[in-house]
């Protein structure tokens, strides 16, 4: 693959990048309304596998949160055509990589040496180059390590990025531009944390004490002196990714096992630390020989606030849903309704959700649940579509829940995809086998 050896950072430049992308998924458009009138039969699959490539053909060269959100984009099966899904889950793994002499470069900036001087052994050639970093191959004392290296301005340019696709996602989603800014100052923030390396490193350390007695479940150790706000140094781990694990097994009890771990692993996290991986793509976890799940990437974590935590979770509970007092009640506390909404705004919003939840929440309301079920994940498609058609959402206000919802939903989505992904059969409790008595949550 052809390595890079500039990134743009300038405003003015992304902004060119993304207007050259935008004239050539017009002309996608154009080709296909021209072909309409030709074959009125034609379908729409061509014109999206076309646009798929051109945005994603755009996006791989700015890294960076552009191409973060083709990556998270990926994960939504049940929304994106699947022409996106392909080519945008390419954004996990496949993407250009830095060449050697910006690699130099950036060590000799953020740790003062060429990495030749740092380890025994350094593989110029990245093995995975993704979104905002990319991963080397490097020996240190007879141990194999993983060295990622953040690609230069990539921190610098994230808050240019969103306000380009700002005006873009307030017409996409029905936002308010007056009262939006909390859900953008929420994704700039997170993203900001992600080229934060050194948190990453203190972030990872935390989630590994916490979680290690887990069965199943394994991490890296970080290196604090060969790491710094941009380079990160840790144990290279032997496994496959989740992805390719998912495509090539068959036993059943092995995918039951994978996806207990990773099950449990989030609803400790969620639960008891009450601080939870809001990344949960395939390119963050491995499978070992042993069968054991590996986490690699702790660069986006998510604080669950006490305030949100209580309603959010009762409201997985049917007695809740289905008790009108009591579900206005934590939608009022989850800023989904407001004391302002017109008659029409309380009907309308209480009843989506009201379906969203009821079915969303099924699989807290069992002892185990089966994630491989296609009518479950049918219904969500089903709802997904009649809801992306629905002509009175246009009309209202959407700007709706509270700022947290926008990773924990993120959390929860990318979790269900991989753990149907797996097809696996869960214990939906087993997590509390691990909790400390004094820390299991009511």
């Amino acid at each position: 693959m052809k390595t890079l050896d500039h990134i743009p950072t300038g405003k003015i430049q992304r902004a060119s990048k993304l207007v050259k992308t935008g004239v050539k998924v017009g002309g996608n458009y154009l080709k296909y309304y021209s072909g309409k009138l030709v074959n009125p039969e034609l379908t729409r699959d061509k014109l999206n596998e076309d646009n798929a490539e051109d945005i994603y053909d755009g996006l791989k060269s700015m890294k960076g949160s552009a191409l973060k959100v083709a990556q998270m984009l990926s994960m939504e099966k049940n929304i994106m055509p699947k022409a996106y899904v392909e080519k945008f889950s390419l954004a996990q793994f496949q993407v250009p990589p830095l060449s050697a002499p910006l690699v130099r470069k950036t060590f000799k900036r953020y740790l003062g040496q060429e990495p030749e001087a740092l380890y025994d052994s350094f593989e110029a050639e990245s093995v995975n180059a993704a979104s905002i970093g990319q991963v080397h191959r490097a020996m240190l004392n007879g141990k194999q390590l993983a060295v990622k290296i953040q690609y230069p301005g990539i921190a610098e340019s994230i808050s240019s990025d969103l306000a380009l696709v700002r005006p873009v996602a307030l017409k996409m989603f029905n936002l308010k531009a007056k009262d939006s800014e909390k859900y953008f100052k929420e994704i700039e923030d997170k993203l900001l944390e992600e080229t934060n390396y050194n948190l990453e490193l203190q972030q990872s350390r935390e989630i590994t004490e916490a979680c290690s007695h887990i069965p199943n479940l394994s991490f890296p150790d970080y290196y604090e002196n060969l790491s710094s706000e941009r380079i990160l140094t840790m144990d290279w781990m032997e496994g496959e990714h989740l992805s390719e694990f998912t495509k090539r097994n068959r036993d059943r009890v092995l995918a039951d096992k994978v996806g207990q771990t990773l099950w449990d692993f989030y609803m400790y996290q969620m639960h008891v630390l009450k601080s939870v991986h809001a990344d949960p793509h395939p390119g963050n976890f491995l499978v070992n020989k042993e069968g054991e799940l590996i986490a690699i990437d702790f660069g986006c974590i998510k604080r669950v606030p006490q305030e949100f935590y209580d309603p959010y979770f009762e409201l997985a509970k049917p007695e809740n849903i289905n008790n009108p007092e009591i579900f206005t009640e934590k939608m009022m506390a989850l800023e989904i309704l407001r004391k302002e909404d017109t008659a029409e705004e309380l009907k309308f919003f209480s009843e989506l959700f009201y379906e969203m939840l009821s079915l969303f929440t099924q699989p807290f309301h069992r002892e185990t649940f089966d994630f491989s079920d296609p009518e479950f994940f049918g219904k969500i498609a089903e709802l997904s579509d009649k809801y992306s058609k629905d002509t009175e959402i246009r009309k209202m206000n959407g700007n709706r829940g509270s700022k947290h919802f926008l990773y924990i939903n993120r959390t929860f989505f990318g979790l269900y995809n991989l753990m149907n992904d797996l097809g696996a059969r869960v214990s939906i409790n087993r997590y509390l086998n691990y909790v400390p008595e004094k820390k299991v949550a009511v």
